[in-house]
């Protein structure tokens, strides 16, 4: 978030739009002691005021350009009722922001002419009962719209460089976008061309509403959107809507949507468009083989691996992403490539292509690692869960091979509630990494194909692990040669011939070898129940030093 000097709430709105509309003229306390009465037009006082014009000729339509408010005593307008309404129709005609009409002089009263053709053609029409200086009102209103306009280009420049800042520093793209809901003050959020929420950004309990009902409001935003001329890069829809086209290079990728913008319009209108400029730089600063769509998925599958947010925030971003959650069962798998050396970048384009051929399962796709995916599979109630993730398996494994690579996909359980998921994912994570340790002959592996060596891997990082294998094969680990044979000895289920022919030497050097291994660790290698300890301490010492490829370790 950014600091609160930044905001734009903490200057007056008037001031921070640049503008001023007939209203808030009426409304200045300059004006008050001038007798004000709006005589007609009052439908229409939020026309802005763009600038102030004291003209007694007239033909003064001809020479304005459009939202002027227009003084004048009518001098020569007195005794000729066709003048009159003559002069307020060219008004009409020049679209004046208003009329006012300094009483005394002229007219005494509202002359009615021009008060009808005025409420005819919706032309406020406002009169002061008693003396007004012009050049006083013109001076305070000149002074006014000077300052906003001013004030409104230094925050824009403010909004431009606070945003500039983020992107160089590298921020992400949620940094970027709570930055623009501060300025806001109101929910931010990204879509892509199919209405699927990106990210989103402002008061929580706001946002987690928007989403709840995202169907509803995703046909109304697509909605507004198609109004909006291909020429339009921003435009102002009901409620205070404002949308951004976010597009570089002639291709259009999504929308910025503020909800709710209370300031005005042409503040919105002016942060929405920085904001854009902002995000399209992002965008191509970013990483380009991880596109928003790849970043809000690995953001929403953190948040549900890590349980970060409560299940009813979680269901409402995950519907928003294009889930179905109604009478769903979710399967979290983790696909991990075999060789660490691989790219892995193309693993989730692969497992997008495999989900779409799957009637009815969908999933969420997001890289987790260098040569890991993660995915959260969406599966009908009525569909066998452990036969489709069987056959999505299939077809990755299939995907793989065509390419001339290896990899496991390690199952988690099966999930009928979101806040089930975290626990389910914790067991895809271990299974996957244990499967890669020693892999396992099935499609995808579930807790049961990891036996004792997931156990261990599951246990890795336990202090008491460490301690046991340090009691166990400490003195080992300090002589590699030796630890390579128990390992193979070990492998091989004690086969001595198997042993020595592998390490390349005769059956009496193999012998003296083993002898040494007991007599540094003082075991017995023909106790099993000693045997199992070492077996188990080097299982363990294996996963510590070899976590898998695209983990963490």
């Amino acid at each position: 978030m950014s600091d609160q000097s930044h905001h734009p709430s903490s200057v007056p709105p008037n001031t921070t739009a640049g503008q001023l509309t007939v209203r808030d003229v009426f409304d200045l306390d300059l004006v008050a002691g001038w007798g004000a009465e709006v005589v007609a037009g009052a439908a229409h006082l939020h026309r802005v005021v763009r600038w102030l014009h004291v003209a007694e000729a007239l033909d003064i339509g001809v020479m304005l350009n459009g939202g002027e408010m227009v003084l004048t005593t009518g001098l020569l307008l007195a005794g000729d009722e066709r003048a009159q309404r003559e002069y307020i129709e060219s008004m009409q005609r020049a679209d004046v922001a208003a009329v006012v009409l300094g009483l005394g002089r002229a007219f005494h009263t509202t002359p009615e002419p021009m008060r009808r053709a005025a409420e005819r053609c919706g032309v406020p029409l406002i009169v002061f009962h008693r003396p007004a200086p012009f050049a006083l009102l013109t001076e305070e209103v000149h002074s006014r719209l000077a300052h906003g306009r001013f004030a409104t280009l230094d925050l824009s420049d403010r909004v431009r460089s606070s945003l500039t800042t983020l992107n160089l520093a590298g921020a992400t793209l949620q940094q970027v976008l709570d930055e623009i809901a501060s300025y806001s003050s109101c929910p931010a959020v990204i879509v892509n061309l199919a209405q699927r929420v990106l990210a989103s950004a402002g008061d929580k309990g706001a946002v987690n509403e928007l989403l709840r009902d995202w169907d509803r409001v995703s046909r109304h935003v697509a909605a507004v959107a198609a109004t909006v001329p291909a020429t339009s890069a921003v435009t102002v829809g009901p409620d205070g809507w404002i949308l951004a086209s976010l597009e570089a290079r002639g291709q259009q990728w999504g929308r910025l949507v503020l909800f709710g913008h209370r300031g005005p319009e042409n503040f919105g209108q002016m942060l929405a468009a920085r904001a854009a400029e902002a995000l399209v730089m992002h965008r191509l600063l970013g990483d380009r083989d991880r596109g928003w769509e790849d970043q809000a998925a690995e953001s929403l599958l953190l948040d549900l691996a890590s349980g970060a947010a409560r299940p009813e925030q979680l269901l409402t971003r995950v519907r928003a992403a294009g889930l179905p959650v109604n009478r769903r069962t979710f399967v979290p798998v983790v696909v991990r490539l075999l060789d660490q050396a691989e790219d892995g970048r193309g693993l989730p384009a692969l497992v997008e292509h495999v989900l779409a051929q799957q009637p009815r399962i969908a999933g969420l796709v997001a890289r987790i690692g260098p040569a890991g995916t993660a995915i959260l599979l969406s599966i009908p109630h009525d569909q066998d869960a452990n036969a489709a993730v069987y056959r999505v398996a299939v077809q990755i494994h299939g995907g793989l091979k065509a390419g001339g690579r290896t990899g496991i996909a390690g199952a988690g359980f099966g999930c009928s509630e979101l806040d089930e998921i975290r626990h389910s994912f914790v067991e895809a994570v271990h299974v996957a990494d244990a499967a890669v340790a020693g892999p396992v002959t099935v499609p995808v592996a579930r807790l049961r194909d990891v036996r004792l060596r997931g156990l261990v891997r599951l246990l890795r990082d336990e202090p008491e692990l460490q301690a046991f294998i340090e009691r166990e094969i400490g003195p080992l680990l300090r002589v590699p040669d030796l630890l390579d044979v128990l390992r193979t000895y070990l492998g091989t289920g004690r086969n001595k011939s198997l042993t020595a022919q592998m390490h390349h030497v005769s059956r009496p050097a193999l012998y003296r070898r083993l002898e040494n291994i007991e007599s540094l660790l003082g075991s017995d290698l023909d106790d099993w129940e000693q045997l199992t300890s070492l077996y188990v301490a080097l299982l363990a010492y294996e996963a510590q030093h070899a976590a898998g490829p695209g983990s963490d370790r």
